[in-house]
């Protein structure tokens, strides 16, 4: 994904291309230098995502958003502010804003937004493809599949695990047991993974064990960080045993000697649940 950094301070700008080009987030197509963005060149260096400030001296970053979008600038933007106000927050959504990031920079949460906003372009991308083979007529099951893995992506992103190979796997347990109206707590999982990896279940069990380990990880550090946290409130309890996460937290403080268990059909279970679940955020 092509990012383009726009920022009146060139401090927050150099902490954000290094983690981006760090954690391979995607390419820096640009940035304003801290000052106010030149427009033309925000279009002509083409980004998938817009990282952008919301208080600016000159312009606030949604005016600089209304306008790049009137431009014809369909990238994806990620708001940066420290504001809290619901109104500005909700008048930012309305001009084209897709998410937030909060001031100071969090390294979890910036890699948890900037992979949901990846993969929310990449399943967009995805279904004009449908589109263009089906025309208008995207067959109702591949519109309702989509949905579903959409959901279960977006969960895993905002725990910060997507990167790990594990998540393809659960992925694919997930959709296995969401197409064949199964429960993850009737079956033998070393069963379930050999029937679905072919030659390496053990292998595939490991690599969903060390996924779900480093979900629980990020989300016990977010929840040191702030207890309030939307992601740490939403999945702590829901995906993971509260207990288990309070056990990793405590751990990280070096409160204990061993972290929280993980619980594969715990966890898959829950994302099941949610995915499913019709209020989900997409």
């Amino acid at each position: 994904m092509k990012i383009y950094v726009i920022e009146d301070d060139q401090a927050v700008i150099d902490t954000l291309e290094d983690l981006i080009e760090q954690q391979n987030l995607g390419s820096i197509c640009g940035d304003s230098g801290g000052k106010e963005p030149d427009e033309q060149s925000v279009l002509s260096a083409k980004p998938d995502i817009v990282l952008i400030d919301f208080l600016m001296p000159q312009r606030d970053g949604i005016q600089i958003v209304q306008s790049l979008k009137l431009l014809g600038c369909s990238a994806k933007y990620v708001m940066i502010s420290q504001v809290s106000d619901k109104t500005l927050i909700g008048k930012a959504y309305h001009a084209g804003v897709d998410f937030f990031i909060s001031k100071p920079i969090n390294a979890i949460e910036v890699k948890s937004v900037i992979r949901t906003v990846a993969n929310q372009i990449q399943n967009e991308r995805t279904i004009a493809s449908i589109r263009s083979l089906f025309g208008e007529n995207v067959p109702a099951e591949v519109r309702k599949t989509d949905t579903f893995l959409k959901r279960a992506k977006l969960a895993m992103n905002q725990l910060g695990m997507s990167g790990e190979k594990g998540c393809i796997d659960i992925l694919k347990i997930c959709q296995y047991m969401h197409d064949n109206k199964l429960s993850i707590y009737h079956v033998n999982f070393g069963q379930l993974c050999a029937s679905l990896s072919g030659t390496a279940p053990q292998s595939m069990e490991q690599r969903v064990r060390r996924a779900i380990a480093k979900g629980m990880r990020n989300l016990a550090q977010l929840g040191i960080e702030d207890y309030m946290n939307e992601t740490f409130v939403e999945y702590a309890g829901s995906l993971f045993p509260f207990e288990e996460v309070k056990a990793e937290m405590d751990y990280i403080r070096r409160k204990r000697k061993r972290g929280g268990k993980v619980s594969v059909k715990g966890f898959i279970g829950g994302l099941l649940i949610l995915s499913e679940q019709d209020e989900f955020p997409l």
